[in-house]
């Protein structure tokens, strides 16, 4: 009986891979598309990843004139009055933040998956994504009008703090929660609807059985959920370390905004900057660069081993 006739008898419709002559497969359409797509990803990656952070880990290693420097430069800015402070900043804004994204996003997300109606569901996360929308320094743009207590809209809440003024808002003690909240806001929307995709791919068998069992809400997602969830929350604590170490739009407008109140120094970044383009000195920013790096490969490295990011089921 041929394969043909075999294939109708049995019902069965499997198409094996065709082959060249040479007993090579043939490669369809679709993945030769899909290697293209690889490929400019990989090029940009490349071309705006890969060789500048070579470029800087040159200039780190080098003096103003191309010698070899070893650990200078690193010494330079460490010594620098202005290094430590910026430190400090960033790390208290950092801790803020992912407490914020760890306790709200996670949540928020599951307070939106026990939404049952799903007219509800669906505005819930769109609320929440939509200020997303409005990021970067159009974001903080807008909060120099909330946080100014003569046009805000929130002015009787910031009075019944004690804030009679936009220079009392924010000064320096005050910076590092206010860069969280304006992170949060911009950020956490599409955080809650990732999890909220994560939360969808446990077993709802599971969650039956647990509810047969007599467990409630908080137990099921203190027991279940959030367990099955800690991957997911560490890969959200490692892109969002790699984005807030990265702290300057807002620090830079603010300073602007304040004739100087807040420092133009105040985040690492911005003292990068300074040292690039106000010192002419790329050495010592490209050194700072590869010590934000080192600290936030070394603080991912916590979050992949703790949260298990990379363990097999």
């Amino acid at each position: 009986m041929s394969a043909t006739s075999t294939e109708e008898a049995t019902g069965s419709t499997t198409r094996w891979p065709r082959h060249t002559a040479a007993g090579r497969p043939v490669r369809s359409r679709g993945s030769r598309i899909g290697y293209v797509l690889v490929a400019g990803h990989a090029a940009l990656t490349l071309a705006f990843g890969v060789l500048p952070a070579l470029y800087a880990l040159y200039l780190a290693f080098t003096a103003g004139d191309g010698g070899f420097a070893g650990l200078d430069n690193f010494t330079k800015v460490i010594d620098d009055f202005r290094f430590l402070p910026a430190v400090g900043h960033v790390a208290l804004y950092l801790v803020i933040w992912l407490l914020l994204l760890v306790v709200l996003v996670t949540s928020l997300a599951l307070v939106v998956h026990a939404v049952r109606v799903r007219w509800l569901s669906k505005a819930l996360r769109l609320i929440f994504y939509l200020p997303g929308a409005v990021a970067g320094a159009s974001s903080v743009l807008l909060w120099l009008f909330v946080l100014d207590p003569t046009v805000s809209p929130v002015a009787p809440l910031l009075r019944l703090f004690g804030y009679d003024s936009f220079l009392h808002v924010i000064s320096p003690g005050h910076l590092p929660p206010i860069f969280a909240i304006i992170a949060f806001w911009t950020g956490a929307g599409g955080w809650i609807v990732i999890m909220y995709g994560a939360l969808n791919t446990i077993s709802v068998d599971m969650i039956e059985a647990a509810r047969i069992d007599g467990a409630n809400a908080v137990q099921i997602a203190w027991r279940i959920q959030l367990p099955l969830l800690r991957k997911w929350i560490s890969y959200m604590g490692i892109m969002s370390l790699a984005a807030g170490t990265q702290l300057f739009v807002e620090p830079q407008l603010l300073s602007q905004a304040s004739n100087a109140v807040v420092p133009n120094d105040y985040s690492l970044n911005q003292l990068a900057y300074l040292y690039a383009f106000q010192q002419n000195d790329f050495n010592g920013a490209a050194a700072i660069s590869l010590l934000l790096l080192v600290i936030a490969l070394a603080l991912s490295a916590v979050f992949v081993t703790r949260g298990g990011l990379f363990e097999t089921d």
